[in-house]
């Protein structure tokens, strides 16, 4: 027979993530037990770390008297829609009084829940059951009456009957509770919100400590209250694996002191994570593209290597450079959180890949300069990556075609809603009504200004050097 601390030890390494030290301190709590006559059924639960459920790792039966339980429960479930004051002792640390559970035979309970504390949290609970079979039907009578009785004031009277009108309308849950910590008025949707939570029992009538979910107790919170202490009264709780916005306020009335209003914001919290998923996959995405872009350019550096026609080897070296202004926006956006890109950084890396396709023309320098940020959506700024890189293929190709000194400049500007880019250089012109259809990167240059961007292209061009515009829609 497996001696129970190490039963305890094996459960514990199975279901959590539990130290040796944690380990052994539960195993020193058993151990007392083991030596001390007990009334009830007494457990040791611990929350497993991987599902919203508790395993249980120690079972001490009642030394005189019998047992609620027939069969053997170690290492069995404890899960919440059965004990919810299990499960909201080890996720809170605060104890839960009196809460009815059902047991892993289906009998009911009334349990009382201890945390088991370390330095840094909640490592297991202490649960002592008492079997409620019989008299379950008369507590929630008579917990009923209380709330009924003489002690109710006529203010609180008037509010019984306004709740059923208004408050009962409200989607979030209502809780009022009277100077001595007990619930003394809730809504519908309080009752929906803690079934949620497991509760198995009428909440009407426990009190504040059992339903904290913020981890507060009544008595810290009327402290603060008197000492008018600033204390946060509007937190968000994380519980049964829903969310709730948790919002306190006193209430200056006879018999009434605290109210707590909960607010289920577990979809809104559930689409921000579906958001972020969904952003990191885009942009490994798009670095995946990346990747697979540069493999294209390298595969078509080799093929123009290995090329021996020089117009054959010209138009590989131009895919290249398209090819990798494609691949440079793809690189900014896996970096970015956001679905927009900053346009000044994708043509400083268009520049950049430029520069190292014309490594000859070393006295040719790029200047860019933007009067404030741009960022663009992707598909518009692929375009005007591939615009501003044909631009500057061409400038370096043509316009210093003998790698003479000379400089080019791109500048970006925004006004009235317009996105203007300028790309200008200082080599030698062209006739622009004739080059204009012959060349195919003006070809491009002129097609994704007009298709693409839904803009207007300007090209002037002489002695003095070339500067192309072109203006989109922001």
């Amino acid at each position: 027979m497996i001696d129970f601390k190490e039963r305890i030890r094996q459960l514990c390494s199975l279901h959590t993530g539990l130290s040796e030290e944690d380990i052994a301190r539960i195993c020193e709590i058993a151990e007392s037990f083991q030596m001390t006559e007990v009334e009830d059924d007494v457990f040791i639960d611990v929350l497993s770390s991987v599902a919203s459920e508790a395993i249980v790792v120690y079972h001490r039966r009642p030394c005189e008297g019998k047992s609620v339980y027939y069969f053997p429960v170690t290492g069995e479930k404890a899960l919440r829609e059965n004990e919810p004051g299990v499960l909201r002792t080890l996720e809170t640390g605060i104890m839960s009084q009196g809460l009815v559970a059902r047991t892993q035979e289906n009998h009911l309970v009334r349990q009382t829940v201890y945390p088991i504390k370390n330095q840094s949290g909640v490592i297991a609970v202490l649960i002592y059951e008492k079997d409620v079979r019989d008299n379950i039907q008369a507590h929630f009578n008579r917990q009923r009456a209380s709330c009924e009785d003489g002690e109710m004031s006529s203010m609180l009277g008037a509010m019984l009957q306004f709740k059923d009108s208004i408050i009962n309308q409200l989607e979030d849950a209502v809780l009022v509770f009277d100077k001595y910590g007990f619930l003394k008025l809730k809504n519908e949707q309080a009752d929906v919100y803690y079934r949620q939570l497991g509760y198995l029992e009428d909440i009407q009538g426990l009190h504040y400590d059992n339903l904290s979910l913020d981890q507060t107790m009544f008595s810290e919170v009327m402290s603060q209250h008197s000492s008018s202490l600033c204390c946060p009264l509007t937190v968000e709780v994380k519980a049964a694996g829903r969310y709730y916005q948790v919002k306190r306020l006193f209430i200056e009335e006879k018999d009434l002191c605290v109210g707590v209003i909960l607010h289920d914001i577990t979809e809104i919290r559930n689409k921000e994570a579906e958001i972020v998923s969904k952003s990191v996959a885009i942009r490994e995405i798009h670095h995946r593209v990346k990747n697979n872009l540069q493999m294209v350019a390298s595969l078509l550096r080799i093929q123009g290597r290995q090329c021996k026609s020089p117009e054959a080897k010209k138009c590989l070296d131009d895919s290249v450079s398209r090819v990798l202004a494609i691949a440079a926006t793809h690189e900014l956006l896996s970096t970015e959180i956001e679905a927009e890109v900053d346009l000044m950084d994708v043509i400083r890396l268009i520049a950049s890949n430029i520069e190292r396709c014309f490594v000859d023309c070393r006295a040719v320098k790029v200047e860019i300069a933007s009067e404030q940020n741009i960022c663009l959506d992707s598909d518009r700024t692929v375009t005007v990556a591939l615009i501003v890189s044909e631009l500057l293929h061409n400038s370096y190709e043509h316009a210093f075609g003998d790698c003479s000194e000379g400089r080019i400049s791109v500048k970006t500007k925004v006004e009235g809603g317009l996105v203007t880019v300028i790309v200008a250089d200082d080599g030698a012109g062209f006739v622009v009504g004739e080059t204009s259809h012959k060349s195919l990167g003006l070809t491009i240059v002129h097609s994704y200004v007009k298709d693409k961007l839904k803009g207007k292209l300007s090209i002037v061009s002489g002695d003095t050097g070339t500067t192309v515009t072109f203006t989109f829609k922001k």
